[in-house]
């Protein structure tokens, strides 16, 4: 982010004739006053000369100016002879002498030794002070790995062959280059504070990158031995953006050398910020920019060279701004660049820069002016470009009116302010005159010997230079009035296309009311609201007519005859040669049309083609080429030729140029009878001189006024012909010959034939006088009911003309008149056959590629029906197969249903069987433990066998020695009963012990089979079978009522 000091621009220099600075983007700017830097550099070289040997100077004349401080380095910012030496004139490179100290080499540089290098880093505001100061204490804190150097500073930023304009890091022991960095892309040179450790250091910002998006930037920083040289070093890059002066390297003997001249085209724009980030243009009207208080603005410029000499620009050195005009180069303002460069087809160089307006010097192009006022400014660009010395500057003058803050504009044009520059060139002396058109650009060719622009160049034929402006002082600059402009410009009439319509409408109650029309007609286009004739008397606004008249004309959205203009543009016409002679007589005031073979030309020549072609009957005639230029203004192409063929045939124009002009004469009788009736006085002056009404309302008629009068009144005229019809003509022609009666009535044949030529065009060149015109057109007593009752008597008149005439005369005019059309029609004929013939050979083509067409779908078809086939077969197989599935599906469930329902059956007597044991398991049990408590308390009673029980209540039987002689043969029975009786209870609590073990198994089994039973419930096969049941269900109740 920029700071403020960053983002200062270079003061201009105060410069003599002699020198000229330079100021460029990548712009260099100098911390502190070059003035100090002057008295600063002057100091140190008298200390220093008085050290050195008079060998340093190598012989230089003490008379010399070299040899002189005095003169090396003056206080004034305009420098002296840049590049030589300020101690001594040595061309050498002098390794042997004192550090620090500047010589001039052969070279063209300035060299300083004794430097080191300390290194760069990355900066983001190239500009700033604060940020160059904190990295050379950076660097001059971390100097461990410092590079000792030889700086070399060319003495001009244009360079020559060997020195390029670089300034070169040399390694003082084998003289090779480190480093590079081009003159004109050093931006911000800065020196180390005098009270600090940097005082000795200085440094320099450097871009790098081909475009402003992927540009960096490095601060490259420097330490001296001596802190005088950094004053020296900083002055030689102040000087390296100067040039050479004129006396210098001039020869004094005169060479005539051949001229030539580079014509430039620079196109000048003006953009707004329009609050969303973004500019968007400035409105311009009458070559006048408009501007709006309080925004900032971007000044785009681009140069095109249209001259037959090829120069190429190198590089743009300052974008200058200034109000007022005839501004000195010392009031220009620089401008901050944003970009420069070729466009990408090579041809055009573009540069813009942001116009802060909120400098105090641009506050008076920041103030709102009073109405009917405008400020001047200049802008001007300095350009360097290859083969010539010094740069060119070009400064284009033109007007803006400042307008509030919230003002809004209806319309604005979007092509920019052009200025054509000639540029008078002269081969220097002592320089070579290229070869071949790749000889290189570095080479100096010429110098300029003149810069004019097409405007002083159209001042200083009129008159109007500011040298002519010297001498005549006294002459008024207000502006003349109509009748001035007639005397001064005397017998010449006024060109077709004369005068400028603006676009602003001061009015908004009018702009509101064709707002609401607008809107109402777009909703039903069939359908012409009330309100529009009436609002088309006022006129219709500048910026509205385009879309207006395609309304009131009815071809507003008519793709048909935009799409026929499309075809009609690539046909041939026979009137060609006849519309191009033509055109260049159509308009030729307005700039429009006046290039030859511009855009206004070739689309005018499109427009009249293409209707030469569409209306074969007509053809093309003089008049249509001034109606379809008035059109071409407010439309496109495609449009203006919409509405003019809309005119020709539903406003029945085309009717004037049919049949040997007989409409044409009912008009002028018509007109004849109206003069007899509302201008009587008039119409027997007319007939006394013998003025016919055919002399001088021919061209009303059949061109709508388009080719003699002002174009305000043109364009209101049309409003009223597209909106109330062909009679409007009458109207317009009654009230001109009304306004201008009196003249009329006071002039004679020629006078009045001249006045119709010359002075009646003229007499309405202001809106006033055309409104005032309008205003009686409008009033005037023309109704449709006169002119048919004249045109009841002109056909009248004619009938008996030709009961008169001799039947010969009459049957033989009217014989040529149908040869002429027998001609026209077999004319037709032929092109019918033509168009028949290549009909035929179309469609036999078309009828071929349809046939083919109609084999391949065929073809198509067939393959179609095949795979359709196997298709049912297929679907056919699945449906048995889904038939098959289905019964599998049913026979499974019922299956799994029966299962279940056995298994639910043996779970359930399981359990009882179970429940059974466990009762009988109980109960024998508590039968064991009562038979053995009884025993216990029986052998207990006994005094002998109460020995078998210890304390604890346990059984404590010695080991019985049986004699199995004397054992009783029952006891034995019984024992072995009683082990067999042991052995089945321990069997029987296993049996019981597995039995449970299988019930908690079973168990788990039948919660496990419920839950899946209740999930299969939910599954998609248990609906697609619940389905399948119900469809079974409902074919065996229908076959049951039948069984």
């Amino acid at each position: 982010m920029e700071d403020a000091v960053s983002r200062s621009s270079v003061e201009s220099s105060s410069t003599n004739d002699d020198y000229v600075v330079v100021n460029g983007e990548p712009k260099l700017k100098i911390t502190g006053d070059i003035n100090d830097l002057n008295d600063e550099v002057s100091q140190s070289s008298k200390k220093m000369t008085s050290t050195l040997t008079p060998s340093s100077s190598l012989g230089a004349d003490p008379q010399s100016p070299i040899s002189s401080v005095d003169n090396v380095f003056p206080s004034s910012q305009s420098t002296g002879a840049i590049g030589e030496d300020p101690v001594s004139g040595d061309n050498n490179r002098g390794k042997g002498r004192s550090m620090s100290l500047p010589g001039v080499t052969d070279e063209g540089y300035t060299t300083f030794n004794g430097v080191t290098y300390l290194g760069c880093a990355l900066v983001n505001a190239p500009r700033s002070e604060v940020e160059i100061y904190r990295n050379m204490s950076i660097l001059n804190e971390q100097s461990k790995q410092a590079i000792p150097i030889e700086l070399y500073v060319p003495r001009t930023s244009e360079g020559n062959v060997r020195t390029n304009g670089v300034v070169r890091l040399v390694d003082p022991g084998t003289d090779t280059d480190i480093a590079c960095y081009k003159i004109h892309r050093i931006l911000f040179c800065a020196r180390g504070p005098s009270d600090s450790e940097e005082k000795m250091c200085f440094a320099f910002t450097c871009s790098h990158g081909d475009n402003p998006d992927s540009a960096i930037f490095q601060c490259h920083v420097f330490r001296c031995e001596l802190q005088e040289a950094v004053a020296k070093i900083l002055y030689s890059f102040a000087t390296s953006f100067r040039r050479l002066p004129k006396s210098i390297g001039r020869s004094t003997s005169s060479i005539s050398e051949a001229e030539v001249t580079a014509i430039f085209s620079v196109n000048l724009e003006f953009k707004e910020d329009d609050g969303k980030g973004s500019y968007s243009t400035c409105p311009k009207d009458k070559n006048i920019f408009k501007f709006r208080c309080d925004y900032d603005k971007k000044i785009v410029i681009s140069v095109t060279q249209t001259g037959n000499k090829e120069l190429r620009i190198e590089r743009c050195f300052g974008l200058l701004l200034s109000p007022g005009r005839n501004v000195k180069d010392g009031d220009m303002h620089l401008i901050e660049m944003n970009s420069m460069g070729y466009s990408s087809d090579g041809r055009t160089y573009s540069i813009s820069g942001n116009w802060e307006i909120s400098e105090e010097c641009f506050k008076v192009l920041d103030t709102e002016t009073p109405k009917d006022t405008r400020v001047f400014l200049t802008v001007a660009v300095d350009l360097v470009i290859c083969g010539i010395q010094e740069p060119v500057r070009f400064a284009i003058e033109t007007k803006a009116k400042i307008f509030p803050h919230n003002e809004r504009f209806w319309y604005f044009t979007k092509k920019p302010h052009q200025e054509q520059f000639f540029v008078k060139l002269k081969l220097n002396c002592g320089s070579r005159m290229p070869k071949t058109e790749t000889d290189a650009p570095d080479v100096v060719q010429y110098e300029v010997v003149e810069v004019q622009s097409q405007t002083q160049i159209d001042r200083q034929k009129a008159g109007m230079s500011l040298q002519g402006l010297k001498h005549h002082r006294q002459m008024s600059e207000g502006v003349q009035s109509p009748q001035d402009d007639d005397e001064s410009d005397g017998d010449e009439p006024l060109l077709s296309g004369s005068g400028v319509v603006s676009k602003e409408v001061t009015d908004d109650n009018l702009l509101e009311a064709w707002h609401e029309v607008l809107v109402k007609w777009h909703q039903n286009l069939s359908q012409r609201p009330k309100q529009v004739q009436q609002l088309a008397k006022k006129g219709i606004p500048e910026a509205l007519r385009g879309e207006v008249w395609q309304l009131l004309a009815g071809c507003h959205d008519n793709s048909e005859l935009m799409e026929a203009y499309r075809i009609l543009i690539t046909k041939e016409s026979p009137m060609e040669s006849v519309i191009q002679r033509d055109i260049n007589r159509t308009f030729p005031a307005h700039a429009f049309f006046k290039q030859s073979g511009g855009l206004g030309q070739d689309s005018l020549y499109r427009i009249s083609k293409a209707y030469s072609v569409y209306d074969e009957e007509i053809g093309y005639v003089q008049g249509l080429s001034f109606l379809a230029a008035a059109l071409l203004l407010h439309m496109p192409e495609e449009q203006a030729f919409s509405v003019l063929v809309k005119i020709c045939f539903d406003y029945e124009l085309r009717d004037l140029f049919k049949q040997g002009f007989e409409v044409l004469h009912l008009k002028f009788y018509q007109l004849e009878r109206l003069m007899q009736d509302l201008t009587g006085d008039l119409y027997e002056h007319f007939m006394e001189m013998g003025l016919e009404i055919h002399m001088f309302a021919s061209q009303w008629f059949l061109t709508l006024f388009t080719a003699k009068f002002p174009l305000f009144l043109v364009f209101h005229i049309l409003d009223l012909f597209l909106c109330e019809g062909k009679d409007v003509i009458f109207n317009v022609a009654i009230a001109l010959l009304k306004m201008s009666r009196k003249d009329l009535l006071a002039l004679d044949f020629e006078g009045i034939l001249k006045y119709f030529r010359v002075h009646m065009p003229k007499k309405y060149r202001t809106e006033e006088a055309a409104r005032e015109l309008m205003a009686a057109a409008v009033s005037a007593k023309v109704t449709s009911k006169k002119l048919k009752k004249y045109e009841k008597e002109y056909i009248t008149m004619k009938e008996q003309e030709m009961q008169q005439e001799d039947p010969i005369e009459r049957m033989e005019r009217e014989n040529k008149r149908l040869l002429e059309d027998n001609m026209r029609l077999e004319q037709e004929n032929d092109d019918l056959a033509h168009e028949l013939v290549d009909s035929k050979l179309t469609l036999k083509s078309e009828l071929d590629e349809v046939q083919d067409q109609n084999k391949e779908m065929k073809t198509d078809l067939t393959k179609h029906k095949k795979l359709l086939k196997d298709t049912q077969e297929e679907k056919h197989r699945l449906e048995v197969e889904n038939q098959q599935v289905k019964e599998m599906c049913r026979k499974e469930l019922e299956r799994l249903e029966t299962e279940n329902s056995r298994n639910t059956v043996i779970v359930t007597d399981y359990k009882q069987i179970c429940t059974q044991l466990s009762e009988r398991l109980e109960k024998q049990q508590t039968a064991h433990r009562e038979e053995l408590s009884r025993i216990k308390i029986l052998v207990k009673s006994c005094e002998a066998c109460s020995k078998m029980f210890d304390a604890d209540g346990k059984v404590n039987l010695p080991e019985p020695k049986i004699d199995p002689e004397k054992m009783n043969p029952k006891i034995v029975d019984l024992q072995q009963q009683v082990r067999e009786l042991e052995l089945e209870l321990a069997q029987t609590k296993l049996a019981l012990v597995e039995s449970e073990c299988k019930t908690q198994d079973l168990t788990h089994s039948l919660h496990a089979a419920v839950s899946e039973i209740q999930a299969s419930k939910n599954t998609w096969f248990t609906k697609t079978l619940n389905s399948i049941k119900e469809v079974a269900n409902t074919h065996t109740g229908k076959k049951e009522p039948k069984d």
